[in-house]
């Protein structure tokens, strides 16, 4: 065989190659196509069957006081937002129409943070009035995590997965922001965040779990990460600082009368996290371990002064969750508050 004919033998190999992996390659994103749009119209569908629990739907936010979650009963509003009385938490729940991953409200403002599932997925950010219409959204760039609405229902923060998606994955990042009246977001990385009395200028900062300092319009607190330590950090909006208070506290939530913080203590290590719930009282510095032995991955909610509410994953389902409730008292046991239940919000 001479040069040229080998030449273009080889050519002619090469392109069948490319020519034969084209086609697998589209073959495979086709059976993909199919898989992903099959298995939306299957969840579709089980969100239209009876739901497991009593429900009515299309009715607007309740008069308070009221408890907000996300509906996780089989069937119709799976995913959804729903309601309840304070005063009938195990009652018949209205579910809204709006579906939500992470929900809160305070003020008839509520925040639902949410991801729009598709060949493509996209994650957002919506703020929903007490008729559950939209009033504006905006993207985010992550998978949702935490949201917070401030007492007035004039600031809102959310906190998203960028990379990662739990606080136990090594290299996890997130992206944590703060949104003003009228539109303006505050990227809480871009905030100055003091150590020790010195600025931290590391650059593997990470900030989540946004609280909101009731009485106090300027003040907030969250949890800041660098270099495998994390404070509890309080946080001023006008002078754009996150400043350390205390150590070893995650996605804090302040008390309603602003005297204690709410959060989640690991105590197992950064790969095999298990976290106690715990309290830090705020003058004092005096932290309190709970009698919860289960691990909380959940940013903790007050129903009172004096109890705890946070979402468990079901051992038996997955894909449900239910949500505990746990007096401040060390003494005191956890008990079933709503079943098929997560991320409570209680609106007073």
């Amino acid at each position: 065989m001479n040069k040229t004919s080998a030449g273009t033998g080889t050519i002619a190999g090469g392109r069948l190659r490319w020519g034969i992996l084209l086609a697998v390659t589209a073959l495979v994103l086709a059976g993909a196509g199919i898989y992903a749009a099959g298995a939306y119209q299957r969840f579709e569908e089980s969100r239209r069957a009876t739901s497991s629990v009593e429900v009515t739907a299309g009715q607007p936010l309740p008069g308070v006081p009221f408890v907000l979650f996300r509906n996780t009963a089989d069937g119709q509003g799976y995913g959804n937002a729903a309601t309840v009385p304070l005063s009938a938490p195990g009652g018949t729940r209205a579910v809204s129409d709006q579906a939500c991953d992470r929900v809160y409200a305070a003020a008839a403002t509520v925040v639902c943070l949410r991801s729009n599932r598709g060949l493509v997925t996209t994650h957002e950010t919506s703020v929903l009035n007490r008729d559950w219409r939209q009033e504006r959204s905006w993207p985010v760039p992550g998978i949702p995590s935490r949201a917070r609405v401030s007492a007035d229902g004039s600031l809102i923060a959310t906190t998203v997965f960028v990379s990662g998606h739990s606080y136990t994955q090594a290299g996890f990042s997130t992206a944590t922001e703060i949104t003003l009246p009228g539109g303006g977001t505050g990227n809480l990385e871009d905030f100055a965040l003091i150590v020790n009395g010195e600025r931290l200028l590391a650059s593997d900062r990470n900030i989540w779990g946004v609280t909101f300092a009731p009485g106090r319009s300027d003040v907030f607190y969250a949890t800041a990460a660098s270099s495998g330590r994390i404070w509890l950090v309080q946080g001023s909006i006008a002078a754009r600082t996150l400043t350390a208070i205390h150590d070893n506290v995650e996605c804090p939530s302040v008390s309603p009368d602003g005297t204690r913080i709410a959060y989640k203590k690991n105590v197992g290590g950064p790969l095999a996290a298990h976290w106690n719930v715990a309290l830090l009282d705020l003058e004092t510095g005096t932290e309190t371990v709970l009698s919860e032995k289960r691990s909380v991955d959940d940013q903790i909610e007050w129903l009172d002064d004096q109890t705890l509410l946070y979402g468990l994953a079901d051992d038996t389902t997955e894909g449900d969750s239910n949500i505990w409730k746990l007096p401040t008292d060390p003494a005191s046991q956890p008990s079933l508050f709503i079943e098929h239940a997560w991320s409570p919000s209680v609106v007073r």
